[in-house]
């Protein structure tokens, strides 16, 4: 009689095998039309980080994807690329031009396979520090109090939106963002942005702020 252990594990072994083959598929469909939409005009798919200068900075019409698959949670970039709303209140890097929200929309599939090939551009400098999404009280202090990160940053706060402009918003970073990209862009932020505007903390404030901070900014809804 055939051993019933045996075959569920050949069973979930051929399953996971079609999932990951079909996976590895969809993303490189995902590939092919990340470059047939010319998305790679706007966005550097390519690390490291190459800007030198803030000229080069400024010249950037979309921000870098090298990286995607550690920034993003899982589902996030399908849901975005389907029914693209700006993050930005503002036009990429401009002061004084309002988002047009004229990113370019994706049909379900076609985001869906974009965004499969997206997660699969990771960072090694991304994960291992343990950082999850929650209430931090004294991540809250540190936002709020000594970085006063919401002078450029947008939030949600008792249901309506306050904040800069200069900055991506913050509300709904739980949907969206990585915990542990949040924190490793707060420590090692020439990894991901040689030249950067938003002020460097790093060096300055101890790592337990840095963790409060980004476990606080990670769950803002």
């Amino acid at each position: 009689m055939f051993n019933k252990k045996i075959f569920s594990f050949f069973a979930v072994f051929f399953l996971c095998f079609l999932f990951t083959g079909a996976n590895d598929l969809y993303a490189r469909d995902g590939a092919a039309l990340f470059t047939q939409n010319k998305c790679n005009a706007c966005h550097q798919v390519e690390g490291p980080a190459t800007d030198k200068t803030i000229e080069d900075l400024l010249r950037r019409n979309g921000p870098e994807l090298w990286y995607a698959g550690s920034k993003f949670r899982p589902g996030f970039l399908g849901k975005w690329l389907a029914d693209p709303q700006p993050i930005r209140p503002m036009e990429y890097y401009s002061l004084t031009e309002p988002n047009k929200n004229d990113h370019p929309r994706l049909p379900s599939e076609e985001a869906k396979a974009v965004a499969a090939y997206l997660m699969t551009l990771t960072s090694g400098d991304v994960g291992g520090a343990g950082i999850v999404a929650r209430k931090n009280i004294k991540g809250k202090k540190v936002f709020a109090k000594e970085f006063s990160c919401y002078g450029c940053h947008q939030m949600r706060s008792r249901g309506h939106i306050m904040g800069g402009l200069s900055g991506p918003s913050l509300a709904g970073a739980r949907e969206r963002l990585n915990p542990e990209w949040v924190y490793a862009y707060m420590v090692r932020p020439k990894v991901f942005k040689p030249v950067k505007d938003m002020p460097v903390y790093s060096g300055l404030v101890n790592d337990k702020k840095m963790r409060n901070l980004s476990e606080y900014v990670s769950n803002l809804d």
